[in-house]
This record gives structure tokens, C-alpha cells and sequence, in this order.
């Protein structure tokens, strides 16, 4: 059974409060982790400026699986150049999102700090890649993407979707 997603992005936030710097700069990845970067700005104490990342042409796999049918554009509207950065992500699986996402930031600045910060950790890591925050850990087959959406009113669920096209299908794999 999976967790509800909105009780998980409570705990999530729990785990940061009193961890993340008062100033820290949230960047969610596009789409999910772009939702969960706004949710979270605001329920964390503290000035957090919140910026999305679309890390399509920054995967090493996208030639391989093919671009998501809806690339958005990414928005940064600070300096990241010796932030502290909270990357904020859905779903952590393999670890490529979240390394495309760091080398994106790259482009931009270099940060003096990345926090990563997922709603699930569902293992399946083939890069070494932790998140420092995360709201639940879950086994999930690997034929299976763990997706998230978000209806009409804001409201996060979790679903799962199989069997998966790659780790590209459905919600990301930071």
C-alpha cells in the first residue's frame, strides 16, 4: 500500500524544520518536485526563494529513452553561485535526475551547498546518490514508476504505473 501523499510531504517537512538553513534556495525538478518546492517554501521557517529545473536535456539517458512529452523551461530567479540549494525532487530511484539536475545548477553557479530533499526514496540507486531529506522510504517493483500528481484543488496522491517505459516514465527518479 503506498503512503498518502500529503501526510508524507508533512513528514518530509518535519525532517527539515530546524535542519534547512534559514536562507536556503529550493529548486524543485519539473513537475513533481517543482509542486513539492513550493509546498515545502512554506512550510519550512525561514526566506526560501523557490526556482524549477526541467533536467531533460541534462539526463545521460534521454537519447536512449527519449525526451518527456513536455519539456518546461527552467526558472532560477537568484544567484546560485555559493547557495545553499535544496533540491527538491518527487521520487529518488536511480539517481539520474538528481545528478542531471546538479550538473544543470552548475551551468548557472556553483553552489556552496546541495541539499537533496524527495518525497520517496524507493531505492534502485545506479548512481551514488543520497537524499539528505526524505518522507518515506518504499520498496517498489522495478517494472513499476511510482508517480505522482496533483489534482485540481493542489492535492498530492501517489499511484503507481507499470510496467515503467525506463525509469523516465511517470514522476522522476532523481
Amino acid at each position: 500500500m503506498l503512503p498518502d501523499a500529503e501526510q508524507t510531504l508533512n513528514l518530509l517537512a518535519d525532517r527539515m524544520r530546524g535542519a534547512v538553513a534559514f536562507d536556503a534556495l529550493f529548486v524543485g525538478i519539473h513537475s513533481g518536485g517543482a509542486w513539492l518546492a513550493d509546498r515545502l517554501a512554506k512550510l519550512i521557517p525561514g526566506d526560501h526563494p523557490v526556482g524549477y529545473i526541467d533536467v531533460s536535456f541534462y539526463r545521460d539517458d534521454f537519447r536512449r529513452t527519449g525526451l518527456k512529452p513536455e519539456v518546461k523551461r527552467t526558472e532560477l530567479p537568484f544567484e546560485v553561485e555559493g547557495a545553499t540549494i535544496v533540491l527538491v525532487d518527487d521520487v529518488l530511484n536511480t539517481g539520474r535526475s538528481a545528478r542531471a539536475a546538479i550538473n544543470e545548477l552548475f551551468d548557472y553557479g556553483r553552489p556552496g551547498r546541495i541539499e537533496l530533499a524527495v518525497l520517496v526514496d524507493r531505492g534502485g540507486r545506479e548512481l551514488p546518490i543520497e537524499a539528505t531529506y526524505s518522507g518515506a522510504r518504499l520498496a517498489v517493483a522495478r517494472d513499476l514508476s511510482l508517480v505522482l500528481s496533483r489534482g485540481a484543488d493542489g492535492t498530492l496522491v501517489l499511484a503507481t504505473e507499470g510496467p515503467a517505459r525506463d525509469d523516465m516514465a511517470g514522476g522522476s527518479d532523481a
